[in-house]
């Protein structure tokens, strides 16, 4: 199964509630935090609700 490199990028301080638990969901903590996930519909759609504070790869 493929995986995901998400790196934080950005603050979540001044952010929406929802946007600051993704980032926690995620494991993200602070910036340049990096978590690897597996590539699941889930995972890609919490990704997108914070995609303007994060960057993403696909690892295999």
């Amino acid at each position: 199964m493929a995986k995901l490199k998400i790196t934080q990028l950005k603050s979540d301080i001044g952010g929406k509630q929802n946007q600051r638990e993704t980032l926690r969901s995620l494991g993200l903590k602070r910036i340049d935090d990096v978590v690897v996930k597996d590539d699941r519909p889930e995972i890609r759609g919490m990704v997108n609700v914070v995609s303007h504070l994060v960057t993403w790869e696909e690892v295999d």
